[in-house]
């Protein structure tokens, strides 16, 4: 039995990423293979966005270059884990209370329209 006669779809295969990435605002990014390099991007970024004052670099670069260093590093993996946590509870809070972080009430019948 061929994969065409059990119904498998090449195209979907060639659509799945592979490899290391990380998922920024659900666009998935690769990233190197090598961890060393993958290291040395990060730590790239991070310096560069220290001297994000200079005209072709920005703070961007920051947050950027961490989000690549917590594939390997615990420590800023962990800090990434802690700040979603933290960035999910109050995004349920705030959307839990309506946006404006005021209760939204239904109009009651009685009430004139």
């Amino acid at each position: 039995m061929s994969d065409q006669e059990a119904g498998h779809d090449e195209s979907e295969d060639a659509r799945k990423p592979t490899g290391r990435g990380i998922e920024i605002f659900g666009r998935r990014l690769p990233l190197p293979a090598n961890r060393g390099w993958r290291i040395a991007l990060g730590s790239s970024l991070v310096v560069g966005g220290l001297l994000g004052f200079l005209p072709i670099l920005g703070f961007w670069m920051i947050p950027l270059g961490l989000l690549v260093l917590s594939v390997d590093l615990i420590f800023v993996r962990r800090w990434r884990r802690r700040t979603t946590v933290k960035w999910g509870r109050a995004r349920s809070a705030r959307d839990g209370n309506g946006a404006a972080g005021k209760p939204v009430r239904a109009p009651s019948s009685s009430e004139p329209s």
